[in-house]
This record gives C-alpha cells, sequence and structure tokens, in this order.
C-alpha cells in the first residue's frame, strides 16, 4: 500500500531525526493516511478510497458526489 491521498495526492515527506548528540539520521514522514468507505449515490454504490486525515475534511466539505467527480476526470481508479 501506498502512502498517498487520492483526493489531496499528500506523500511522505523525507528529512532527519536529529538525536540531543545533533546526530542526524534519515527518517519518513508519513501522512495520516485512513482506508474510507462512502456511499456515492451518483455511482449507485459504495466506493473505498485512500485518504489522509485532510483529504478526509476535504470530502465532508465538498461532498462526496463532487470528490469522485474529479477522481474519475483524472482517471483515478475507484
Amino acid at each position: 500500500m501506498s502512502a498517498r491521498c487520492q483526493v489531496t495526492g499528500a506523500v511522505p515527506g523525507f528529512g532527519h531525526s536529529i538525536s540531543h548528540s545533533h546526530r542526524r539520521t534519515k527518517r519518513r514522514f508519513d501522512p495520516n493516511i485512513q482506508h474510507k468507505r462512502y456511499w456515492a449515490p451518483s455511482l449507485g454504490r459504495h466506493v473505498r478510497l485512500t485518504l489522509s486525515a485532510k483529504g478526509i475534511k476535504t470530502v465532508d466539505r465538498r461532498g462526496i458526489d463532487a470528490v469522485v467527480r474529479d477522481l474519475l476526470a483524472r482517471g483515478e481508479k475507484l
């Protein structure tokens, strides 16, 4: 499973963990990815999306039909 949000496109960021002695080691900042199932009235079925927390808020704000329409226009698989 890739750590990528289907709505916002959020992907992992990379950086360093810095210890008390200031030694730097590589680390990865993963987005808060959730699997969420929505009923899409326009499709007449449930869709399962891989979303970040911000993506869930976007779906709540815009509505699932508008988000699904944009995903299909982009060629995303639902």
